[in-house]
């Protein structure tokens, strides 16, 4: 390691193989067969938190009857949160850290968002881009802020994701090479700081998945 940075750095690999990335699916290798195969108890506590965010997300996209409209932001929330949590073990890279992967997934769900809104629902779109009760003075300037606040919602989605998974792990790494170095005295104090931390750091790594979800969501409800 040469620079604190280092463990996110995407390019180790064995056999020209990026093996760090393996880590976005290694969560689906460790479930047992038996989650695939029939009704169990992994399947039954995962459904409960599901149930809740579809009829949250449910609420937020204003759709009576769901479709499977959920499922994607539901499937995303999944994705992020087993991928925060899976980087807080040892020597495996938190791919969510990475812009490479988390703009992969906020540019296509905006880009999908936009073309459907401004397709189907023309009037409604631009009936977006000036606020209600806004001066006639101000509506060009409005309608530019609007617009540049669009335009910028994927990269805020997917830079917020990344700064917040970076400036956890920076603390954690930091604090785990000072431990290394102090007294027996502090030796207690430093321990009972990173536990806390890590815990502080598994409740952000579901709360940036539930925050990824619920914005992408309410950009979709924009849109309809």
């Amino acid at each position: 390691m040469t620079n604190l940075f280092s463990i996110f750095d995407p390019t180790t690999s064995m056999m020209n193989m990026p093996l760090n990335w393996i880590s976005s699916i290694m969560a689906m290798m460790m479930l047992p067969n038996t989650y695939w195969m029939f009704n169990n108890r992994y399947k039954m506590l995962w459904n409960m938190p599901m149930k809740m965010l579809n009829n949250e997300f449910k609420i937020l996209l204003n759709i009576k009857n769901n479709k499977g409209t959920t499922l994607i932001f539901m499937s995303t929330f999944m994705l992020i949160m087993i991928n925060n949590l899976m980087g807080l073990f040892p020597y495996i890279f938190t791919s969510t850290s990475h812009l490479t992967m988390t703009l992969s997934m906020a540019l296509p769900m905006w880009l999908a968002f936009m073309l459907f809104g401004w397709l189907k629902n023309t009037e409604s779109m631009f009936m977006h881009l000036v606020p209600t009760g806004t001066p006639t003075v101000l509506m060009p300037f409005m309608v530019c802020i609007e617009t540049i606040s669009n335009i910028i919602r994927p990269g805020t989605l997917s830079v917020r994701l990344a700064a917040n998974m970076i400036a956890g792990h920076l603390i954690l790494t930091l604090l785990g090479n000072t431990t290394m170095s102090v007294s027996m005295d502090i030796l207690p104090v430093m321990i009972s700081i990173q536990m806390m931390l890590l815990i502080l750091e598994t409740a952000v790594a579901i709360i940036q998945g539930y925050v990824f979800a619920v914005l992408s969501t309410l950009y979709a409800s924009e849109t309809n």
